[in-house]
Order: C-alpha cells, then sequence, then structure tokens
C-alpha cells in the first residue's frame, strides 16, 4: 500500500499535529468541529523530510497525491483548478508543529492566469477585484516562491498610482491594474529570463517546493535555535480554497483573539478590515477596525464569529489566534491557534483558566514559557519608540533587559558618570574582573567580543543588567574613546544609545523604558511550581545584594559564590597584588592576613542574607594574572604604587604570563603551589560561619568547593589543608559545625573518575562552561565567531554554551552522577554553569537525577518553573 503523504482537511484531527503541523490539525479539527472551513488539504511533514531525502525535489508518488486531493477538493467546491468558467484559487501556507514565523509567507490566489483571470471577472462580476487579485498573485509567487525583490514591484505599483494621480490603492480602476499586470510580467521575464508560469499545476508545485525549503531558510534556523525545534521535524503545506475579503463592502478579513494577547484581559480582541485581503491587514497600508466595530458593519456575521471564539477556546482549552475571512457576508475560519502571549498575559491567562475550572494546575504550568518570565523581571522598552528606532549594530542577547545611557569606556569613567547622575551604558572590546564596578554603576553593557557565557554575559546576568556581548558589527577603540559601525556611523564617549538585551540590537538614541511589573499571579504560577518540582533551586552570587535579590525571587541556597571577585575591590586589590608579587611563603601570608579579615566579612554577609540556606563558596579560580595589569603604563603606575621598580614589576607579569591560562595555574593547582591560599580562605568561611551561628542561632553549613579538579589525589591534597585548618579554628572557637568539602566536575577526567573523587568528595556540582568548552575543545570567548557557519551548515543546531550539549557533555555528567553514587549513595550533586537557568537543561537536569540547580538571580523564578514542567512531563 502507498504511504499516505496528503490528507484532506476532513481526513485529519487535532491529535495528528506532528503529521499534519500545528495548522493542518487545527483546520482538521475545525473541520470536524463543523465550523465554516474552506476545503483543502494538507501535505504532511513526513513529505517534507522526503523531499530534502530525495535532494530537493518532489517524488512522483506525493505529486500524484497532491494531483488526487485537489481533484476532491474541486468536486467538494464546484470549481475546476484552471477552469476558465469557475476557477478553483487556493491559498499555499506553511505549517510546522511549532509555530514559526522565520518561514515562508502565505501565497493567496493561486491558480490566476491570464484566461482564469478573465473566468475570475466574469463569475464575479467584478473585474477590478480579479485583476487585483491577479496582481497581488504574481507579486507574491514571484517573492516568495522565485526570490524576485518585493520591493521591484512595490516601485511599479507606486509608479503607477503616482501616473494616474491616486493616493490609495482603492482608487486604481480594473485598466490601471491591467497595467500593472503586465508590468509585473515584463519585470518576472527580465529577472527569470523566461515568462511568468501560466500552468496553475506548475504554480502549485512550485510554491510546494517553497514552502519544503523555506523550512530551511536563514530566518527559520536562526528562529529553530532559539526555540528548541529540531531540524528534523520539517514542515507540512496546506493548500486552501481561497475566500474573498476583497469582493466588496460585504466582503472582509481579520485577526482576533479570544483574550487580549498583552494583558490576558478576557475579552475579545483583533481588528478586521473591509474590502480586503489578508496581507492589507498586516502591512497597515489601511487602518484596520476594531473587532468591537463588526457588530456595527456585519452583525450577524459578529455574533456567529463571537460563537465560534468562546466553541474555540473551550475545544482547545486556551486562549485561541483566529484568522477569518467574510465573503459576501459568509463567514470562514482560516486558522486557528494556541495565541501568542506576552508574559503578563500568560501568566494571567493561566490562573484565569483554573479558575475558570477549563484546566489543571499542571496544565496550567505547561502553557507558559519559562523563558518568557524574563520580560517581567527587566525593564523593557516603550513599544511605540521600539518600532521607530533602526538598530545600528546587533550581538548576542547575553542579558534581558532595555537599558539606555551615555556610553563610556572605562571602568573608572562610567563610576564618575554614574556619581554624577548619568545614566550609563559600559563599552569594552570585551570585560575582565577588574571592571566589575563600572558594570556595576551602568545600566547596561556593550562588548564587542566575547559569548554568551563571557564575563561580561554571567557577570551581567548575575546583576540582572541588561548586556549585549559579542557585537562583532562594531569596531572598539578603547584608547580613542569612541566606536564604530559597520556602515562607518561613530559613537564617542558621551553619546547615546540604547541596548535590548533581549535581541541583541544596539540602537543610536535614547530610548523610554518601562519598568518591569510584577503581578500577584506570578507568585500563584510560582507557588504552584514550588508544589510540583523536586529539584531545589539555587543561585550563583557573590556578595550579600546579590543573594538577598535571589532569595526574593525564591533561590533555595547559593550553588556557586565565586571568592575571586571579591578580591577586586578597590580595598583589597592591592593586598591580592601583594600576594602575587611576593616572593616568599612569609611574605605571601602577611598579604593573605590583610584579605582575611574583608573576606570573613563577605562570607558574613552572605550567610546572613541567605537566613539559614546552604551556601557552596568556590575557592580562588582564576590565573593569578588576572589580577595584574598588562600595559607597559599601568604597570609603571602600579609599580610605584607598591615600591617596586617597572622592571620587577614587568618580570612578575611576565612570569605569570601563560599560552592558554584556561587550562593554566588555577583553581585547585594554586593551592598546590600556594597552599597557605586555601588556609586563609577556610579560615575565613569556617569563622564567619561559627559568627552567623552565634548571632542568629541557626546552623551554618558552609560547603566548600575546590575548582578544576582532574585527579582524585589533587583533592585529597587540598581537602586536607581544608580540614586541619577547620579543625584548628573550631578548637581555638570552641565552636564546632558542620561543613561539607565538594568539587567542581568541570575537566572532562573527573567525570571519567568520579567514583575515585568521591570517596572523599562531599558533593559534585557540575561547571558546565568549562565542562563544555573543554569538552568540545571551544574557547567560549572565541567560538561565536566560528558557530554561525556551524547552524548554518547545520553541524550544530543549538550554542553548546547556552543549552547542555546532551549527546557529549551530558553523557560525562550522566557517566559521573552514576559513578559517584556507587561509592557515595548520598552523593550532594548540582550544576552551577550558566545551563542551570536554561529550561531545557534543567529538565535534563532533573533526569539524570541531580538535587539542584543553580543559576543567576533573576533566572531563579525561570528555573523554578522549568524544574516544575519537568517534574510534570516525567510522570
Amino acid at each position: 500500500m502507498t504511504h499516505k503523504y496528503v490528507y484532506l482537511f476532513n481526513e485529519g484531527n487535532a491529535e495528528m499535529r506532528n503529521l499534519l503541523g500545528g495548522k493542518g490539525a487545527n483546520l482538521a479539527e475545525m473541520t470536524a468541529l463543523g465550523l465554516p472551513v474552506p476545503y483543502g488539504f494538507t501535505v504532511t511533514t513526513e513529505a517534507c523530510t522526503r523531499y530534502y531525502a530525495d535532494n530537493k525535489a518532489i517524488s512522483d508518488d506525493i505529486a500524484e497525491q497532491i494531483y488526487d486531493a485537489l481533484s476532491k477538493t474541486e468536486a467538494a467546491a464546484g470549481k475546476k483548478f484552471a477552469g476558465a468558467e469557475n476557477p478553483l484559487l487556493v491559498s499555499v501556507r506553511s505549517g510546522a508543529r511549532a509555530s514559526m514565523p522565520g518561514m515562508m509567507d502565505t501565497i493567496l490566489n493561486l491558480g490566476l492566469n491570464d484566461e482564469t483571470v478573465k473566468g475570475l471577472a466574469k463569475l464575479t462580476g467584478n473585474e477590478r477585484f480579479a485583476y487585483d487579485s491577479y496582481r497581488r498573485f504574481i507579486q507574491m509567487f514571484s517573492d516568495v516562491v522565485m526570490e524576485v525583490e518585493k520591493a521591484k514591484f512595490d516601485s511599479i505599483f507606486d509608479s503607477v498610482k503616482k501616473q494616474n494621480n491616486c493616493t490609495l490603492d482603492t482608487e486604481l480602476n480594473a485598466e490601471h491594474l491591467k497595467q500593472v499586470v503586465a508590468m509585473y510580467k515584463e519585470l518576472y521575464v527580465r529577472e527569470k529570463g523566461s515568462p511568468f508560469p501560466q500552468d496553475p499545476r506548475v504554480q502549485l508545485m512550485e510554491a510546494v517546493k517553497a514552502v519544503f525549503r523555506s523550512w530551511d531558510n536563514e530566518r527559520a534556523i536562526v528562529y529553530r535555535r532559539m526555540n528548541d525545534i529540531p531540524s528534523d521535524w520539517g514542515t507540512a503545506v496546506n493548500v486552501q480554497s481561497m475566500v474573498f475579503g476583497n469582493m466588496g463592502n460585504d466582503s472582509g478579513t481579520g485577526v482576533a483573539f479570544t483574550r487580549n494577547p498583552s494583558t490576558g484581559e478576557r475579552k475579545l480582541y483583533g481588528e478586521f478590515l473591509m474590502n480586503a485581503q489578508g496581507e492589507d491587514v498586516v502591512a497597515g497600508i489601511r487602518t484596520p477596525m476594531p473587532i468591537s466595530e463588526l457588530e456595527q458593519t456585519q452583525p450577524q456575521v459578529y455574533k456567529e464569529f463571537v460563537k465560534i471564539a468562546e466553541i474555540l477556546e473551550k475545544h482547545y482549552r486556551d486562549m485561541q489566534d483566529m484568522e477569518f475571512t467574510i465573503e459576501r457576508g459568509k463567514l470562514f475560519m482560516l486558522q486557528t491557534r494556541n495565541g501568542k502571549r506576552t508574559a503578563a498575559a500568560a501568566l494571567r491567562i493561566a490562573v484565569d483558566l483554573v479558575n475558570e475550572g477549563m484546566i489543571t494546575k499542571k496544565e496550567a504550568l505547561l502553557k507558559i514559557d519559562p523563558k518568557s518570565l524574563d520580560a517581567l523581571l527587566h525593564p523593557t522598552f516603550e513599544p511605540e519608540s521600539l518600532k521607530k528606532a533602526k538598530p545600528v549594530a546587533k550581538g548576542l542577547p547575553a542579558s534581558p533587559g532595555a537599558a539606555s545611557g551615555k556610553i563610556y569606556f572605562f571602568a573608572e569613567d562610567a563610576i564618575e558618570a554614574s556619581k554624577r547622575g548619568e545614566k550609563v551604558v559600559l563599552v569594552r572590546l570585551e570585560t575582565s574582573p577588574e571592571d566589575i564596578e563600572g558594570m556595576y554603576a551602568s545600566q547596561g553593557i556593550l562588548t564587542a567580543r566575547g559569548g554568551m557565557t563571557s564575563h561580561a554575559a554571567v557577570v551581567a546576568r548575575g546583576m540582572g543588567t541588561c548586556c549585549v556581548a559579542g557585537c562583532s558589527e562594531i569596531s572598539v577603540n578603547e584608547k580613542g574613546r569612541f566606536f564604530t559601525t559597520k556602515d562607518g556611523k561613530e559613537f564617542r564617549q558621551g553619546d547615546e544609545v540604547s541596548l535590548d538585551g533581549s535581541t541583541g540590537f544596539v540602537y543610536g538614541s535614547a530610548l523610554p523604558t518601562v519598568e518591569a511589573q510584577v503581578s500577584g499571579n506570578f507568585a500563584t504560577v510560582m507557588q504552584w511550581a514550588d508544589e510540583m518540582r523536586t529539584l531545589k533551586v539555587r543561585t550563583n552570587a557573590d556578595n550579600p545584594h546579590d543573594a538577598a535579590v535571589a532569595v526574593g525571587f525564591g533561590a533555595e541556597g547559593i550553588g556557586l559564590c565565586r571568592t575571586e571577585h571579591m578580591f577586586f575591590n578597590e580595598d583589597r586589590i592591592p593586598s591580592m597584588r601583594e600576594m602575587i608579587v611576593s616572593k616568599d611563603e612569609k611574605s605571601r601570608r602577611r598579604a593573605l592576613d590583610k584579605l582575611l579579615p574583608m573576606q570573613r566579612e563577605d562570607f558574613i554577609g552572605i550567610y546572613k542574607a541567605m537566613g539559614g540556606f546552604p551556601v557552596t563558596i568556590r575557592f580562588l579560580d582564576p590565573p593569578l594574572h588576572e589580577f595584574l595589569p598588562q600595559e607597559d603604563e599601568d604597570i609603571a603606575s602600579l609599580a610605584k604604587e607598591m615600591g617596586l621598580t617597572f622592571e620587577e614589576l614587568k618580570k612578575t607579569v611576565a612570569e605569570l604570563h601563560e599560552f592558554n591560562p584556561m587550562m593554566g595555574h588555577r583553581g585547585c593547582r594554586l593551592t598546590v603551589t600556594y597552599p597557605e591560599i586555601a588556609e586563609m580562605q577556610t579560615r575565613a568561611v569556617i569563622e564567619a560561619a561559627i559568627e552567623v551561628s552565634r548571632e542568629t542561632k541557626k546552623a551554618i553549613k558552609p560547603e566548600i568547593m575546590i575548582p578544576l579538579v582532574g585527579e582524585a589525589k589533587e583533592f585529597e591534597f587540598v581537602k586536607k589543608i581544608v580540614d586541619e585548618t577547620a579543625k584548628k579554628v573550631m578548637e581555638e572557637q570552641g565552636f564546632k559545625i558542620e561543613y561539607l568539602v565538594g568539587t567542581m566536575i568541570e575537566i572532562p577526567r573527573a567525570a571519567l573518575t568520579a567514583d575515585r573523587i568521591a570517596k572523599t568528595a562531599e558533593f559534585f556540582s557540575f561547571g558546565t562552561n568549562d565542562l563544555s568548552q573543554m569538552t568540545f575543545g571551544f574557547s567560549r570567548d572565541d567560538a561565536g565567531k566560528f558557530l554561525d557557519e556551524y547552524y548554518k551548515k547545520k553541524i550544530f543546531e543549538q550554542d553548546p554554551f547556552a543549552r547542555v550539549d546532551r549527546e557529549g557533555v551530558g553523557k560525562l555528567m550522566e557517566m559521573a552522577v552514576t559513578l559517584g553514587k556507587q561509592v557515595r549513595p548520598d552523593i550532594k550533586l548540582g550544576i552551577c554553569g550558566e545551563h542551570g537557568g536554561d529550561p531545557s537543561s534543567v529538565e535534563f537536569c532533573h533526569k539524570i537525577g541531580l538535587n539542584y540547580v543553580s543559576c543567576s538571580p533573576f533566572r531563579v523564578p525561570i528555573a523554578r518553573l522549568a524544574a516544575a514542567q519537568a517534574a510534570i512531563q516525567a510522570k
């Protein structure tokens, strides 16, 4: 039996979404519900997959099924495709199983040619309507299917309007439109070297191929990557009998939602145009009317539409986005789907649908995209201003939010400007830990280099500050204090720009922003999520302020406190540098003694902010050269400050230089070389815990994390120092506390030998930023330069630094979990890389049995909802 690749609308249903795509499944379902849906059929997603397997060709058996379905549609409609008397015209639309705006635009009026246009004119008694439909079809087909630039057709159309003194499209008469059609066909010949196709069957087959091709266009590939849509799904094609909204004043077209997609209000929302086709509503050539006014112009149609809207919402148990056409006073439904909505609307609709008894709490949670919550927690641009603004550059959307301000190129300048009350955008080639205070003083951060897990991106997300990273479309001259866009526009220090951290766009002026507002629905949804999830959610925080913000967002501990960030403050870095340039242990200890009380106070503040929740403190991780200047001018200035000669300090900087610092003298390797560093940090951790335990009467149980372990003996060496120092401090204080010592699994060898490490390690935390970097052999700061080519060429579908690579990195994680539990069944397992806030990665962490995920403070609600969804879907 021949495999079925084509289904009439009356042969399918909503359950066949994977095969028919979302649009096709919903058209079939509406047909089954007895709603007025124009006849048609769907070419399945399997046909798309077969098209690519057959080297981008439609096989004879699929073509035969398409023509057979077309014959049945002709019979049902009582019209003839390519018929000169009563022609059947169709629309062709793409329809993947997930809604994908990046794909092919709709083609309307397919089937028109020089003969059928006359038949249509005669049949309707409206020559103007027939030629208006034909010119639209030629332009759409040429643009969408044959890739002839749309602007060239617009230019012709505008010239004919001008020539005939017409302001509106509707002022052109049939003769004018015949002239437009002739000129369009001439343009087609010039562009393609052959006449415009007159055979409707050829038109149809070329349109089907174009839909399949659009599955792989650049926009679609980017959209799939952003929305976790696999490339092997393919798209379906929907071929539907045309109904005409442009047949006169008793005809029209519109789009409506069963609830307001911006606010979630339970009220029909949408707009329509009389005597128009679908693209007129979208194109903005004429101003549409609100859907409520349809009651005055077409009361019977409005009444029927309201009834259908209620039927569809109750049937799908969700807010619906519907497209409709009115042809000579008769209503037709062209599409329904679960409507796109703002985050605020999503929460309100979810809560309302539960309160209305339409869905359960579990179903409500699954209807909300966790990533959309970002928009509720950060400022956004005022929508009307954003519509009018044109970007001057685009980078990576590294940390969400909207920021406007004057640009400054050095942290010190940014701090000073902030003190003067200015709004600041810090622009850097790339940021380093030395820029921390300048980053705190800024509304937004823009870097020319770096990826989604670069220093700028990670720190900005932790602070909840808007950041656009890796913006290779700008050339930054830090010394000259200016940057240039690729079209040569120059922006100097003090000029105003705006950054959209949710899209990566940079705008060349200050745009007004709207502050984030969190409603009571947010708290309700978060409460439901907490009831469902089993994964704990912690935060990555290095100071009491960030820790307190995270607790406000529902964090249940700190999964990563990076101690090195504490050493870059103005009052500490001199002691840190003194320790680095010391030539013997005694001098190093003297410098560390100065750092001890500062580090202890930091931990006291963090323990208090966390109110008894667990705190994982990672010992010093970065290579020491990061704390010293690299330019001669800065080295000379620091040498003078430290009472050293330029040559002495320059020699130290040269000695610390490494060809690959990421794999160099850092992490636990620093403690192996300088045990006194771990002694000081342990003393600070334990002394702070004892002080807070005494003061608050709450048992503080610190978790000390040793970074960059690749060998069990490394860990044992450092743990011995930690245990001996902790014992000594507790004896001195006469106060005993519990603490854990564990490690970050961030080197592949650590995952492979996790059973050996687990003999002494009491917890594992997956540092997936470095683990991904070392597993792939990519530098996360440089990979952005070539990853785009990997996406285009389908080597990668996703950014491995934004989403856990389950096949490679994930396999190492699973292995470490299994090996660790074999040796220590109660081992605590978590993740503290940036993947901890990515919904897909959270679901993977749930699947492999981690106890918690940890992410930046503003991603905590996202992780809470994602963890709940993972638990619901696993059952």
